[in-house]
């Protein structure tokens, strides 16, 4: 087996090795002196270190050919010089302590002065002349320190003590800010220099783009020419750094826009008066909206403009403020097809207002008796978003401002693209919480019913205005025997599934109730109709009856937190009810419990978003709300209750700004109840002297209420109902007579048929009692319960 070159056997320790100190080659590259403004010459790669079959190879440019050789011995670790790059180990020379002390001396960067990329000489070319103010041999020594760091890293470094690494890497090392200068001069490529700043150019001016002439680069008094100096390259390197930082808080202030019009808004203010005087903003009408077919024809329309004029004043008196007048442009624009503008819009980049597209594109748009006045510069830029250009926008300066400059038509590009995607993103958002809000006023009824002896109050809000959908639900539903079912509802969470399952729960809750069933029944009912429409589908839900004629209200509870009545003298107490499981737990019963119901006492029905939040846990608020309604009620004095709709508003004023963390939906009932002395009621055997047994008590019941004026009406439709009901009866027949606002009579059986309206022939002898009915009575309608029917009609009694 043939020995490698570099093997480690029979290789001594370091620890071991004797320091020894070997004299520089003969062939090794001489250091240049500080004045020598020439290039070295690439050193020859030693021959010594070299690997077979390489011989014949040229070395890399500049002499660094590092992978080429390979040492005998061990390479010390590279140390980094100053520049950051690592100074290679190439064994076989040494350098002495005089070298390196030439080498730092002449690595030494200027004091004075900073290098821009032009100065940077390209290699093997002279150095541009020194500028004014600056000494003659700046360049020369730059030169000089970056040869002489060549010469460096070509020379051996492996053997060097610790003191002579560290001048060598003293000397390579750039400092201050002619380092940095240095470098950007090497990252330039070859027979390449930075261009010259374009005499009259303005750029931000300080704090934002187009800034005054006064900030404008190139050739000037007191500024060097022809490859420029310090202060010629710090100018433009801070413009360009205001215009960046311009078009960062102005797409951030954009950006902070919800809604179409504070988009709107946010890119006129951003823009006004930093940017340009006077701002046009156009957009389609209508905005099409997400993957919707925009309409023809394609028209925009102003939605909003900013400019600024000059108060009356003469030179520094005179300043910018708002403009009131009129804008000077049309309020419409039809785009038409093939057209100047639809070109303009169709190339979605800005272009200067004295461009020949512009100039054809502008009248279109601001309409033809609003020219653009003489002088003002303009920047037109279509608004684009994801899809399609959905507007422009017309960006103008005055005449004494500097014009517009080609890095302005990036500025502009950048504001028009951040508007147009937030305004396609307003849009769409503007649909999403459309929907949402029909989807929950859907959910919810639109005006409560106002049935006998009690009358009826709520309030929902949503989570945030960013969840405008929510699971809580609220309802009041007649049932037979002027009795009203109040439910409240809140299904777990606050989006768009939590909106659909309530919306379905409270139609089986409105079925169950149509079939009179008790309130526990109907708990258990929902509980089954939540288990078969999925897992984890849980809602709480509060479920009342109140009977105004015995004035008893009885309430089933299904884990909902417990209603609070308010008394008429004041006194608020939470009732005792079962608090029950959840819906959708499955397997539990439901327990009710009926408790009395004053005239004038107040029920309130609530969910958990109005007592339970992150500040508080839910008998905290519970008791806050008893509370409130107590020393509510005292406002209004004992006799009195406070009213219904004043109340409900003044229970959600107790909310904290940290207390939204959930939808709220409220229902408040006040008992005004029915007087038995307004009531009269009646068992009937089903028999045919049923309905004239009917006349007689109906006529004596309105003679003691002093409505003998609806005696006929009354007798006709009575007759015409009960007979209908002892035809298919089997048990007695029910009638009952309420007077309140409206004279109402019920007539039940024990027969689940519902008569229906039909019309007769001219050869029946029956079938035209229900059309009686529905030709005098100002009401009517057939509810079926879980024992039979009823069926009612209500007559005005003034």
């Amino acid at each position: 087996m043939t020995e490698h070159p570099t093997s480690h056997e029979g290789r001594q320790p370091l620890a071991d090795r004797p320091q020894e100190r070997t004299r520089p080659r003969p062939d090794a590259p001489a250091v240049p002196a500080p004045g020598d403004h020439g290039v070295l010459p690439d050193a020859a790669p030693s021959p010594r270190g070299v690997e077979p079959g390489r011989q014949g190879e040229q070395p890399r440019p500049g002499g660094q050919d590092r992978a080429a050789a390979k040492p005998s011995r061990r390479r010390k670790p590279a140390r980094k010089g100053g520049s950051g790059t690592a100074l290679p180990a190439q064994p076989g020379t040494d350098r002495s302590e005089t070298d390196v002390r030439a080498a730092e001396a002449a690595a030494k960067p200027p004091r004075r002065g900073r290098r821009t990329p032009d100065e940077t000489p390209a290699k093997g070319r002279t150095p541009a002349p020194a500028g004014p103010g600056e000494p003659a041999d700046a360049h020369a020594r730059t030169d000089a320190a970056g040869d002489a760091t060549r010469a460096v890293r070509r020379t051996d470094t492996g053997d060097r003590n610790a003191p002579d690494a560290r001048a060598a890497e003293a000397a390579a090392r750039p400092s201050g800010r002619g380092g940095r200068a240095a470098d950007a001069g090497r990252a330039a490529p070859k027979g390449s220099s930075a261009p010259a700043q374009r005499a009259g150019d303005d750029g931000p001016g300080g704090t934002a783009p187009g800034g005054s002439a006064g900030s404008a680069g190139g050739d000037g008094p007191g500024r060097p020419g022809g490859n420029g100096s310090a202060g010629s390259g710090a100018e433009p390197a801070r413009r360009e750094g205001d215009r960046l930082r311009f078009v960062g808080a102005a797409t951030r202030r954009v950006a902070r826009g919800i809604d179409l019009d504070e988009i709107v808004l946010g890119l006129c203010r951003a823009t006004v008066p930093t940017f340009s005087d006077a701002i046009l903003v156009y957009l389609r009408d209508p905005l099409p909206v997400g993957d919707e077919r925009p309409v023809a024809p394609f028209v925009l329309r102003l939605r909003r403009t900013d400019r600024l004029r000059l108060t009356e004043g003469d030179g520094e008196d005179a300043v910018l403020v708002p403009d009131p007048d009129p804008t000077p442009a049309a309020e419409l624009c039809e785009v038409r097809s093939g057209g100047a503008l639809a070109e303009v819009l169709r190339g979605v980049r800005p272009v200067f207002g004295d461009s020949a597209a512009a100039l054809a594109a502008l009248p279109e748009l601001l309409g033809p008796d609003h020219p653009l006045p003489p002088g003002h510069r303009a920047i037109l830029a279509p608004l684009r978003g994801r899809r399609r250009v959905i507007g422009a926008a017309v960006f103008l300066r005055r005449p004494e401002r500097p014009a517009f400059e080609p890095n302005d038509l990036l500025v502009a590009a950048q504001l028009a693209t951040h508007t147009a995607l937030g305004i396609d993103k307003a849009v769409l958002y503007g649909r999403e919480a459309y929907i949402a809000d029909e989807l929950q006023r859907t959910m919810l009824p639109d005006s409560l019913p106002q049935p006998t002896g009690v009358r009826l109050a709520s309030r929902y809000l949503p989570a945030a205005e960013t969840a405008r959908v929510g699971g809580d639900w609220y309802d009041a539903i007649p049932l037979p025997g002027s009795r009203v079912a109040l439910v409240v509802g809140d299904v777990m969470g606050h989006s768009m599934t939590s909106a659909a399952i309530m919306g379905q729960l409270r139609t089986t809750a409105q079925t169950l109730a149509g079939l009179d069933l008790p309130p526990q029944e109907v708990l258990h009912h929902l509980d089954e109709q939540a288990q078969r429409l999925g897992q984890d589908r849980m809602a709480t839900c509060m479920y009342a009856v109140y009977d105004p004629v015995s004035h008893r209200i009885t309430i089933a509870n299904a884990g909902h937190p417990p209603p609070i009545l308010l008394h008429l003298g004041g006194r608020a107490e939470v009732l005792r009810v079962p608090p029950g499981a959840p819906i959708g737990v499955g397997g539990v019963d439901f327990e009710a419990v009926e408790l009395d119901a004053p005239a004038g006492a107040t029920l309130l029905l609530y969910t958990d978003g109005l007592v339970e939040s992150r500040l508080r846990d839910v008998w905290t608020g519970i008791e806050q709300l008893r509370e409130r309604l107590a020393a509510t009620a005292q406002l209004t004095g004992p006799d009195h209750s406070p009213p219904l709709e004043a109340l409900c508003d003044d229970v959600l004023d107790m909310l904290g700004p940290g207390d939204r963390d959930d939808d709220i939906a409220l229902l408040a009932a006040r008992f005004d109840g029915i007087a038995p002395s307004d009531v009269a009621y009646w068992f009937l055997e089903p028999e045919d002297a049923a309905p004239g047994r009917a006349r007689r008590l109906a006529r004596r019941a309105l003679a003691r209420w002093d409505l003998e004026e609806l005696t006929d009406s009354v007798e006709l439709l009575v007759s015409e109902v009960v007979t209908n009901a002892v035809r298919y009866a089997e048990r007695p027949v029910t009638l009952r007579l309420l007077r309140t606002n409206v004279l109402r009579c019920e007539v039940g059986d024990d027969s689940p048929q519902l008569p229906r309206q039909r019309r007769a022939r001219d050869t029946d002898e029956g079938g035209r009692g229900l059309f009686l009915v529905n030709r005098l009575a100002r009401r009517w309608g057939a509810t079926r319960l879980s024992g039979g029917k009823v069926v009612w009609f209500e007559l005005p009694t003034r």
